[in-house]
């Protein structure tokens, strides 16, 4: 396998493990902040703004599933939870300095605002851990079942169900930690799930594009992986 191609496959994971990662932690950090949004008529959803970027992390791991195989799908995963500890650590330390006189957010607003990150960041994360390896699981059982075939099948299927159990437990232990009121519980579920379950019937063009794009970018043929002709970089090289 040529090494133009080598170092092309290895740059595209280094994006999509950046983007990814981007997407998680900043879903934690802003998750206070809730808004509404009148779809048409047909429904009102309310929901935190922290769950506009993490579907994209549901869709880069179905992309890397899909193109590089499982198990660098669960090591951009594992470095998620790493990255988003770590962010943790950073909030919990700006918490503890004192802030100056003049400075233009005070001890007050910023614990107001960034107070309750350590408690999100441990419900997203259980959330996280379950939602994200059931959605990988469930994406490769459908994949070997169709034979490669019917992604959209293996991509709504793997999402719907990581979807709801990543809305489910997060919320659950927000609540649970008293950061969400219990009779927030039921409609908070059914807005963030639907508009998760939304997004993920409308991200199957971008998931099938992205695909037919990284496979033609990398002679990859029909339902083949990365993984089956070595593409990626190793130690040694």
């Amino acid at each position: 396998m040529d090494r133009t191609r080598q170092i092309r496959a290895q740059r595209i994971y280094l994006i999509l493990a950046a983007l990814f990662i981007c997407s998680l932690v900043v879903s934690n950090l802003i998750f206070q902040k809730f808004f509404y949004w009148d779809f048409f008529g047909l429904y009102t959803f309310e929901i935190s703004v922290g769950i506009l970027p993490y579907p994209i992390t549901f869709l880069i791991t179905d992309l890397i599933s899909e193109v590089y195989g499982k198990k660098k799908a669960n090591q951009v995963v594992t470095a998620g939870i790493f990255a988003s500890f770590f962010s943790l650590l950073i909030v919990y330390i700006g918490n503890a300095v004192p802030a100056t006189e003049w400075s233009p957010v005070n001890d007050s607003l910023f614990t107001k605002v960034f107070g309750a990150t350590a408690v999100a960041v441990f419900a997203s994360m259980m959330a996280y851990l379950l939602a994200q390896y059931i959605d990988i699981y469930i994406f490769h059982f459908w994949k070997r079942l169709t034979k490669g075939k019917h992604l959209w099948l293996r991509n709504n299927f793997s999402t719907f169900t990581s979807q709801f159990v990543d809305t489910f437990t997060v919320l659950f232990l927000l609540c649970s930690f008293g950061k969400i009121e219990w009779s927030l519980f039921q409609g908070l579920l059914i807005s963030g799930f639907l508009f998760k379950v939304l997004v993920a019937a409308l991200d199957t063009p971008i998931l099938y594009a992205a695909v037919y794009g990284l496979r033609k970018y990398l002679g990859l043929e029909f339902a083949q992986e990365i993984t089956d002709v070595n593409l990626l970089l190793t130690e040694e090289e």
